[in-house]
């Protein structure tokens, strides 16, 4: 058994949504150092993006702005791939947004542009996309699309952020759904849910990181490593048996963080 043949990604095309910083540049890395020809990147800052092209290489990282919010900037990054690509091997969706205010104050401006932007976009992109990831899955190996969910979307969390953790829930159960149609045509589509990794989305791994890990099983945060291994296996033949399942990679804070203990003065029955 060759163990490139089965984790290597040499030669293939792929897109990461918001893939200039946090967790969806760990991705580009990953994908990098797995053997990927070109990564395109997308995002609405355009410094950023630049700043990420340049420190991996203009031959291998492609960026391409867009406001992946509104139904035209979906359009526009689908038409720019179709103008430089004939296939897409690899879709990781990855762009979120995340909003929190109070309960009784809670606008709608953020609950839909949290909406839209964590499962709107997801499944129209992909939508968008299809001919080029069947293109790709015509060849040795499926097409991969990855959705990024969270563990919020499989457990609450202490913050009022309604949407963002109602959305997450959403794109585990838009996986399977798609997983389900997008199999017909070689097509594998499979979600990651980070826990605790440092960027902009999780401002407690970020700004408290000693603070974070003491509530995780493995006492530590997650590192770059530990997201790119995920989407590499996913990404690769490793993980062609691997349909509608989502990867929580998080440290075991959903299936291995103990509830709390109280003391039982009459002892358990």
């Amino acid at each position: 058994m060759d163990i490139q043949s089965l984790f290597g990604l040499d030669g293939r095309i792929a897109l990461v949504t918001g893939g200039s910083r946090g967790i969806g540049k760990m991705f580009v890395e990953g994908l990098l150092a797995a053997g990927c020809a070109r990564v395109y990147i997308s995002a609405r800052k355009v410094e950023q993006m630049e700043a990420t092209i340049k420190e991996f290489g203009e031959d291998k990282v492609i960026g391409i702005p867009a406001d992946l919010s509104q139904m035209d900037g979906i359009q526009h990054l689908a038409d720019e791939m179709a103008k430089r690509e004939d296939k897409l091997d690899i879709l990781i969706n990855n762009a979120g947004a995340a909003w929190g205010q109070d309960y009784l104050e809670f606008s709608e401006a953020g609950w839909h542009r949290t909406m839209d932007l964590n499962v709107k976009t997801p499944f129209f992109l992909t939508q968008k996309l299809h001919d080029l990831l069947v293109a790709a899955g015509k060849g040795d190996h499926p097409a991969k699309v990855i959705h990024v969910s969270s563990i919020d979307g499989q457990r609450i969390n202490p913050w009022e952020t309604y949407p963002y953790q109602a959305s997450k829930a959403a794109v585990i159960q838009l996986t399977r759904r798609m997983a389900a149609r997008l199999i017909q045509d070689n097509i594998i589509v499979t979600s990651i849910a980070p826990g605790a990794f440092v960027s902009e989305m999780n401002q407690s791994a970020k700004n408290a990181p000693d603070a974070a890990a003491a509530l995780i099983p493995a006492k530590r945060i997650g590192t770059k490593e530990d997201m790119a291994a995920a989407a590499i296996y996913l990404c690769s033949r490793a993980g062609d048996y691997i349909v509608g399942d989502t990867v929580t990679v998080d440290g075991g804070i959903v299936n291995a963080a103990l509830p709390a203990v109280f003391n039982d003065p009459g002892g358990a029955e």
